[in-house]
């Protein structure tokens, strides 16, 4: 991962915490298009953490679409 990607990644990631959650509901479509299987982890704690549904959602189905694509090469 070039480091330019890694802000980026770390960025999306920081958002996560924000507290609104169309923040973070943008941040994970964003988390998702990067595909990188660092966020898994991060996905995984708002999908068991998050207090909204919809964002919980999100992460579950990002999470899942970043495994699948770096699990299928």
């Amino acid at each position: 991962m070039t480091k330019a990607a890694a802000k980026i990644l770390a960025y999306h990631m920081s958002r996560l915490k924000d507290k609104n959650p169309q923040v973070r509901l943008q941040s994970i479509h964003e988390l998702q298009q990067l595909s990188d299987p660092d966020a898994l982890d991060t996905l995984q704690e708002v999908f068991k953490t998050d207090p909204d549904p919809e964002v919980r959602k999100a992460a579950q189905e990002a999470g899942r679409a970043i495994f699948l694509n770096n699990h299928a090469k």
